[in-house]
């Protein structure tokens, strides 16, 4: 496995395997890889010849005040699980590398981006949907990974490959959790003790809300807010949102049916979490 860090160097060595004939897959990180990273490499690896991960915490998606200096960073850690996992080749760009001093150029999306995570983080998505697209063009694969904890986001990079004509596949992949049920995240390291202990109530209440819809009820509002006064007996947890809404659109709704998506954010002292679940055909 190599680890790279500039754009010709990527292109040249896919170009070599696409001149084999070889299929290549994407796997898109910021690194401090986790076993939720682990799993979308494997899957990668199990659905393609060779697979890329690019490991790039993207300064385009943080506000001002957010965690960019903080975010936890470790490439020699990162590099032994995606050894052990199959990959091929690690990205690791420096930024100048990925953006020039005068760079202008953004991607944007008006629609999916407005609500849930959209809303407290007004610059993210667009970051995101750049840096995504940077990474396309940079790799060429004929597949990206991308996992379902970040919902949203999986919705609008498959709005974003659909409206540019992309031709990659986007695969979402299951959430991978603790053993209580908190989802695994890079950010879970912010957590003191007793925050982590009191953390998995967003799953709790998630799994709440699923069971109501499960067992019949096509109310939003009763799920949403079953779900939100689970997490607000949490005495250590501040919510951010608590909100269902159509998975595709990203729009709330009234009544539950077709695709579903049930997402929460919530702040645990300074740490901001994320978790949802995703319900199909209902």
């Amino acid at each position: 496995m190599n680890i790279v860090k500039t754009i010709a160097e990527v292109r040249e060595q896919v170009k070599a395997w696409k001149k084999e004939g070889l299929s290549v897959g994407l796997v898109p990180t910021m690194g401090y890889l986790h076993e939720g990273h682990q799993s979308l490499i494997e899957r990668a690896v199990k659905e393609n010849d060779r697979v890329v991960v690019s490991d790039f915490v993207n300064p385009t998606q943080f506000a001002p005040n957010e965690d960019l200096e903080s975010y936890p960073r470790d490439l020699e850690r990162d590099a032994a699980l995606c050894e052990k996992a199959g990959a091929d080749l690690i990205f690791h760009p420096e930024p100048e590398e990925m953006y020039a001093k005068d760079a202008c150029t953004f991607v944007d999306m008006r629609a999916l981006t407005k609500n849930l995570c959209g809303k407290t983080r007004p610059i993210h998505f667009s970051g995101v949907c750049t840096v995504v697209s940077k990474l396309f063009l940079i790799v060429n694969p004929d597949r990206a990974y991308f996992g379902e904890k970040d919902a949203q986001q999986l919705a609008v990079i498959r709005r974003m490959v659909r409206d540019l004509n992309f031709d990659i596949e986007i695969v979402g992949c299951p959430i991978i959790r603790e053993e209580d049920g908190l989802a695994k995240s890079s950010r879970n390291t912010y957590l003191t003790k007793e925050l982590r202990e009191a953390a998995p109530v967003l799953h709790k209440a998630l799994e709440e809300g699923k069971q109501m819809v499960l067992e019949g009820e096509r109310s939003a509002e009763k799920v949403r807010e079953t779900i939100k006064k689970r997490i607000e007996a949490e005495p250590l947890a501040k919510i951010d949102y608590v909100e269902i809404v159509d998975f595709e659109t990203i729009e709330p709704i009234e009544t539950i049916k077709g695709s579903v998506l049930a997402a929460v954010a919530v702040y645990f002292g300074k740490t901001r979490l994320i978790d949802n679940f995703i319900l199909t055909d209902i």
